[in-house]
């Protein structure tokens, strides 16, 4: 697509959690291209620095910019929120790509331990950066929440326990931001929206040339992914508010 003269992503500043992973990089890139700002954040700042300057290599100088912030200190990201706005006049968009995954054979061997750090990856970021961007997202005229999901939140399998309950909390939470902004929105309905994307899993070129036989079937690359993100701008708020959009099968 590139920059349309006027594209729904045109001069819209958007946060990215999770920067720094294959999700995180390709996500980027897709919004930068597409005429946004985007601010990125990772807990790692060597992987937050080639994702940002991976897009504007591709893009020429793209308005692309990354900042370390500890996303489970809910005043860290509310500041982060606050700066973003004061920087660029206005907050378009979060998009919630801060992943983790721990799983065990069977339900008899889950280890409660990743359930205490899958709980603060997968939850406690998405409360986080929800309470810390909603009123900015509200303002703003095209405000979009972009949660990434898994299937295994509404099917969930033995030994994923932890794992899907992590990622149905933060659905669950995420659902509650988009009944906010229909309320928000009055008669007229929603002008900004929270939206799950649900994938199976996700996969990447670097995965790919590690297992070239692999079929990863039923997986979304991280590109298609982007893309999905990306065109959460190009629907009405009242479309996408509340909604999950299913990149996988339905179980």
């Amino acid at each position: 697509m590139g920059n349309g003269a006027n594209g729904p992503l045109d001069g819209a500043v958007i946060a990215v959690a999770g920067a720094g992973g294959p999700a995180g990089r390709a996500a980027v890139l897709r919004l930068a291209e597409a005429g946004a700002t985007v601010v990125g954040s990772d807990n790692d700042p060597e992987r937050l620095a080639e994702a940002v300057d991976a897009a504007r290599y591709a893009h020429g100088g793209a308005a692309v910019t990354g900042e370390t912030v500890d996303l489970l200190d809910l005043a860290a990201t509310s500041q982060w929120a606050a700066r973003i706005e004061k920087d660029f006049g206005r907050v378009d968009g979060l998009v919630h790509l801060v992943g983790g995954w721990r799983g065990s054979q069977t339900f008899a061997k889950t280890d409660l331990g990743d359930w205490e750090l899958l709980e603060k990856l997968l939850v406690r970021t998405v409360q986080h950066t929800s309470l810390a961007f909603h009123e900015q997202l509200q303002r703003s005229d095209r405000g979009r929440y972009v949660l990434i999901s898994a299937a295994g939140a509404s099917n969930p399998t033995a030994g994923n326990a932890a794992y899907s309950a992590a990622k149905a909390a933060a659905e669950a939470w995420t659902l509650a931001m988009a009944d906010f902004f229909r309320k928000a929105g009055g008669e007229q309905g929603p002008t900004s929206a929270a939206a799950i994307l649900v994938v199976k899993a996700l996969v990447h070129e670097a995965m790919r040339a590690e297992r070239p036989n692999a079929k990863f079937a039923g997986f979304t690359d991280v590109t298609d992914l982007a893309e999905a993100v990306a065109g959460v701008w190009s629907k009405p708020a009242a479309e996408v508010n509340g909604t999950r959009l299913w990149l996988t099968e339905k179980p």
